[in-house]
């Protein structure tokens, strides 16, 4: 008979006889792990695993030079840590392949949830690729209020586009931050770029007046919306709809062909009453179906006509311009606020203004000029 197997440790006293549908194996020796179609093999000849090499700065430089996806995911996630030491090296690569960048696309695609947002990216950015473009996807997951995680699923959603040589997709977590874009995806950007990309691709988590953050970022900003759509497009319309270069009915197939046909004609009659985002660019409404690739070349085509037509007025190196200029707002935003934490100072006295606060001992204004006078004055 074959060896006994072993019962949990969580079964309770006196449960003798009974039958339980977890049991224990024993272990075996020789590295196996019991999963089926493995070798034993025998434990004092395993090599060891190797810890994979720290890179400097200059490893990173030169392996995103020469179109190192290993290397620019690395260099990313060096751009995502909050470290110091992580922070001084990103700097050090970020200077050193900024005047490298700038040469790609950037196009930012939101739409409420359900519209087929991964989708329409995947059969776009495949589109993109058979005209021998190099794509890079930055797709944001919104992360959760409660457990700070995300589900980061989009490769498994993109699973041709993510298949593609010619393509690289970089899911984030949003880390909370406003409209869902993840804190360093500038900066992911600019590495995107130098790394030889063509077309920068930033898909948002939703639809709203947050999605300004997005079109701080890019170029061309592309509203996916449903034919079902109707009340919601007056809540958004002072939102997103007036930051869009494009709206695009996606799902335009089978019977639902004619509404989506209904819901361009309606949108153009919104987009002629509302003030263009960009300078010398009318807005435009189409339909497209992501499913069947029906539409997706006219997108492409209107994003070009975007692009001659700011580069002749001028409009597209005003608004990069304008765009590095905002970055640096948001850097000194941000430096300060996390050096105004990281204060020795403040995290001695911020738990005592917390405690005064829930005791009603103080006010939040009150708080909130202590801790900065404090700050401000300790030097």
């Amino acid at each position: 008979m074959a060896e006994e197997k072993q019962r949990p440790e969580w079964v309770p006293a006196g449960a003798d006889g009974q039958i339980y549908t977890t049991e224990v194996m024993k272990g075996v020796t020789g590295g196996h792990d019991g999963m089926p179609g493995q070798t034993v093999h025998n434990t004092q000849m395993r090599t060891p695993i190797k810890k994979r090499r720290v890179l400097t700065a200059e490893d990173y430089i030169e392996g995103i030079r020469q179109k190192n996806r290993t290397i620019l995911a690395r260099a990313i996630t060096l751009i995502e840590s909050n470290a110091p030491a992580h922070q001084e090296i990103a700097q050090e690569v970020l200077n050193a392949l900024i005047p490298e960048a700038g040469n790609a696309a950037r196009i930012g695609i939101t739409g409420v949830p359900g519209v087929g947002k991964s989708t329409f990216i995947e059969a776009f950015g495949m589109m993109l690729c058979e005209q021998g473009k190099k794509v890079a996807v930055l797709a944001v997951d919104p992360s959760s209020t409660i457990s700070g995680g995300s589900v980061l699923g989009d490769k498994t959603r993109m699973e041709l586009l993510s298949r593609n040589p010619d393509a690289f997709i970089r899911p984030s977590p949003s880390g909370g931050t406003l409209g869902g874009v993840a804190r360093k995806s500038r900066e992911t950007m600019v590495l995107c770029e130098a790394a030889g990309f063509d077309v920068i691709l930033v898909e948002t988590v939703g639809v709203g007046q947050s999605e300004v953050t997005v079109r701080s970022m890019v170029d061309f900003f592309l509203l996916l919306m449903l034919s079902g759509q109707g009340d919601e497009l007056q809540g958004i319309k002072k939102g997103v709809v007036e930051l869009s270069d494009a709206i695009f009915v996606n799902k335009a197939d089978g019977s639902n062909i004619d509404r989506a046909k209904a819901k361009r004609s309606e949108l153009h009659s919104v987009l002629r009453f509302l003030q263009p985002h960009t300078e010398g660019w009318k807005p435009t409404a189409g339909i497209c179906s992501a499913e069947t690739g029906f539409g997706i070349d006219e997108v492409w085509a209107t994003i070009e006509r975007f692009y001659a037509c700011t580069r002749e007025s001028g409009f597209f190196d005003k608004r990069r311009q304008r765009q590095q200029i905002e970055w640096m707002h948001a850097l000194i935003e941000e430096g300060l606020k996390s050096r105004f934490f990281r204060d020795p100072v403040i995290k001695e006295r911020l738990p005592q203004m917390e405690a005064e606060i829930r005791a009603g001992q103080t006010s939040v204004a009150a708080s909130v000029e202590d801790l900065l006078r404090r700050y401000f004055q300790k030097g």
